[in-house]
């Protein structure tokens, strides 16, 4: 697979597309939220919930790995664009397997 592949699976797609808008303003409105607001609360459930099937998995090997206390902030918003980037992926794949498109082409010899 090619990275041209790749990102045309991850980005390409109007179903990938459709999802990573959605999780994009998720995770704008929990930014101006957190900025403007005095009590942000639980905003930033929206977003995780947006990259729900991967996401807690991640949350709690990491959370095993590091140990007792809150994660840093840079480690909770890398592991949910990297989360949410994987399940656009296999969204992607997903589409373009049921419409036929990925095929193994024969190669040459």
């Amino acid at each position: 697979m090619t990275a041209r592949t790749l990102v045309r699976l991850t980005f390409a797609n109007p179903a990938s597309a459709i999802y990573l808008g959605l999780v994009g303003a998720a995770v704008a409105f929990a930014t101006a939220v957190t900025l403007f607001a005095p009590d942000p609360g639980f905003v930033w459930v929206l977003p995780a919930m947006g990259a729900f099937p991967l996401f807690p998995f991640v949350t709690l090997v990491e959370g095993a790995i590091r140990g007792e206390g809150q994660p840093e902030t840079w480690v909770f918003v890398t592991e949910l664009v990297l989360c949410v980037l994987a399940q656009s992926l296999v969204l992607g794949t997903i589409v373009e397997a049921s419409r036929g498109r990925l095929r193994r082409r024969p190669r040459a010899s």
